[in-house]
């Protein structure tokens, strides 16, 4: 689990120069948008062993003293509330998070622009809390005619309506809590306005993924696929790029299909056609000579799809994506040969829940549960649903018991606890389920500590959990998914519902 397929220093060292270089190109005026996570890119992590999550804040740390930061968000996904999955918060709440991290790095927010603003009641109300803390807010409404009318575009009524966002750094790196946030936009609208000025700036488009010198059906850019399954990204082979090298380079169908329209629009702004001849041209990615063991990322990213498949499957069950989205990636996996059960906690799981139907009082509303998670080492460890604990709950204990190398039948948490804890939500939260799921029990477990020292051994290996893989043969709850979320555990589960019940409190 611990193998490393991709050389981080080296792909800083590489970045960094390509960025730096690529300023220069338009004298030391860039627009560069940011594609993809700015920080915890656990996908790019998983999918390319060795890559730190947060490489573009250290990225862009090396780069503070040259660089301005400006966040965009679609207020369409403020009013909707969309959530960015790996953390459960929402977008809004993404982008005050980011402002934090760049904070915590030395790094100031230059401003965040809100696109294709429509006075909803709910976008205003997160621009004052903004603004109220002391960050700059732009609102930048829809063009009509866009992308189409160049004419309209390009003029005081398209991207000279939207207000001019001040910078004195030769880079002004434009990124956004998730796709389709207005980035691009809002770069090409400034190089818009500092033209008015005088000031001759660039574009440029920074992605991780899909990895434009990897073939297109190598497994790492058929994760990326994979993880944008639900919107409907394909990856294709650069026609553009094709054409005018007569190489093969990859990019996806959102960037190919508007490269037409962005080189016109750059066109008409720099009055230069031929500064970018394909949308691969427009990238500064640096990932894919940075890959220094090809098996290790093929393997990574084929789990990674395997991930993603049974994620969308629970996403189906749930009414939040449609089969079509399923289908894809289930056609990914046979296209690479692999099955749902070439994840190795998956059978574990599923034969721990046929344990749990075998023993009495077992039952969770007439189900049974079983979780399995793999350790470090590789090694197994499963758990079942009991009247006590939630079998992911049961799971963790059980692996962090086999870390501390404490016998099994030591209990960790004091009976006392969980007959406290059982009386609490019973009588008094008025429950319907008494168990504990994951975040209970940890909590349970950390009371446990001052008068059990068995406790204070096991809870010190939660640390080592991070990174692991587990499987549940059923949805979690939102409690599970929450400490499971917390410890930095890979989770997937099975499409099966653990109780009868509707509504899960």
């Amino acid at each position: 689990m611990n193998k490393c397929g991709f050389d981080n220093e080296k792909y800083l060292e590489e970045q960094s120069a390509a960025i730096l270089k690529r300023a220069e190109l338009f004298g030391n005026k860039l627009y560069l948008e940011f594609g993809g996570k700015l920080a915890f890119d656990y996908h790019a992590a998983r999918v390319l062993p060795g890559f730190d999550p947060n490489v573009k804040l250290k990225l862009l740390q090396r780069l503070k003293d040259n660089i301005d930061i400006v966040i965009c968000i679609y207020s369409g996904d403020i009013e909707r509330k969309k959530v960015r999955a790996d953390f459960g918060i929402a977008y809004e709440v993404d982008t005050m998070r980011i402002i934090d991290n760049l904070r915590d790095c030395g790094i100031n927010t230059k401003a965040v622009v809100i696109t294709r603003y429509e006075d909803q009641p709910a976008v205003k109300a997160f621009m004052n809390k903004l603004t109220r803390r002391g960050i700059t807010v732009y609102a930048h409404r829809a063009i009509q005619g866009y992308p189409t009318d160049l004419d309209t575009i390009i003029s005081d009524e398209g991207y000279g309506a939207n207000a001019y966002i001040e910078s004195d750094k030769p880079i002004v790196i434009v990124t956004g809590p998730g796709p389709s946030s207005g980035k691009m936009g809002t770069c090409l609208s400034q190089v818009y306005h500092e033209y008015k000025r005088g000031v001759s700036a660039g574009y440029a488009k920074f992605e991780t993924f899909p990895v434009w010198n990897l073939p297109l059906k190598h497994p790492v850019n058929l994760a990326y696929e994979a993880a944008t399954a639900d919107i409907g990204d394909v990856n294709m082979v650069d026609p553009f790029h094709l054409e005018a090298y007569n190489r093969t380079a990859v990019n996806y169908n959102r960037d190919i299909e508007i490269f037409p329209v962005v080189r016109r629009i750059c066109a008409k702004i720099m009055g230069n056609e031929q500064l970018y001849k394909s949308p691969t041209d427009m990238g500064v990615n640096r990932v894919g000579f940075s890959i220094t063991d090809n098996d290790i990322v093929k393997e990574a990213s084929i789990q990674e799809i395997i991930r993603r498949y049974f994620r969308y499957q629970c996403e189906y069950s749930l009414g939040t994506t449609d089969q079509q989205t399923v289908d894809r990636v289930k056609l990914m996996l046979n296209e690479l040969g692999a099955t749902e059960t070439d994840r190795s906690t998956v059978l574990p799981a599923r034969q721990a829940a046929q344990d749990a139907a075998g023993t009495p009082g077992k039952g969770c509303n007439n189900f049974f549960c079983g979780a399995a998670l793999e350790l470090p080492d590789g090694t197994i460890i499963t758990g079942k649903n009991s009247p006590l604990l939630h079998a992911a709950a049961g799971c963790v204990l059980n692996a962090i018991k086999c870390l501390a190398q404490l016998p099994d039948e030591l209990p960790l948490i004091s009976p006392n606890v969980i007959d406290s804890v059982a009386v609490l939500k019973k009588e008094f939260l008025k429950s319907k389920r008494v168990s504990l799921d994951l975040d209970e029990a940890l909590i349970a477990l950390s009371v446990s500590v001052p008068a059990n020292p068995v406790a204070r051994m096991a809870i010190k290996q939660l640390s080592k959990l991070s990174n692991c893989e587990m499987h549940l043969t059923h949805l979690p709850t939102p409690g599970d998914e929450a400490g499971l979320r917390k410890l930095r555990v890979n989770l997937t589960s099975d499409p099966k519902f653990a109780t009868r019940n509707l509504f899960v409190d």
